[in-house]
């Protein structure tokens, strides 16, 4: 279910890092990838961002599920979820690897860089960001 959840459920940040161009990270509750500004199609990913938020989203299934089962009823999953869940969370992990193995992308263990959040939001992974089309840099910069 973490795997799933990080994956399906995200927020999106528009940042204004220092001596760099505006750029859209992505990640829950910190954001750990954002796209490189070297070549195109490449990644920057931290290392500790993303294993604080594999963190937070295992401790909230974890008590979640916890808390059903202990609480509420005992919780039986049939084989045919429990393969399910595997065939999802084996087909993201694929993709996340075969995405994460580009020779293009940089991997931090913590940001290089202090930036400015300009706008953030919340997206499941079928929608798209929605930053305002009239989003000024210069004033959201002086503030």
């Amino acid at each position: 279910m973490t795997i799933i959840s990080i994956v399906t459920l995200t927020k999106w940040w528009y940042v204004l890092p220092v001596d760099a161009p505006e750029t859209l990270m992505k990640g829950f509750p910190l954001p750990f990838v954002c796209p490189g500004w070297h070549t195109s199609l490449s990644l920057q990913i931290f290392i500790t961002d993303f294993l604080i938020d594999i963190f937070v989203f295992f401790m909230f299934w974890f008590v979640v599920v916890f808390c059903i089962d202990r609480f509420l009823t005992k919780i039986i999953i049939h084989k045919i979820m429990t393969v399910m869940l595997l065939t999802i969370t084996g087909l993201i992990t694929a993709g996340t690897i075969i995405v994460a193995t580009n020779q293009d992308n940089i991997f931090y263990t913590i940001k290089p860089w202090r930036m400015d959040v300009l706008e953030t939001g919340y997206k499941f992974i079928w929608q798209s960001p929605q930053v305002s089309p009239n989003f000024n840099l210069n004033d959201k910069s002086e503030k």
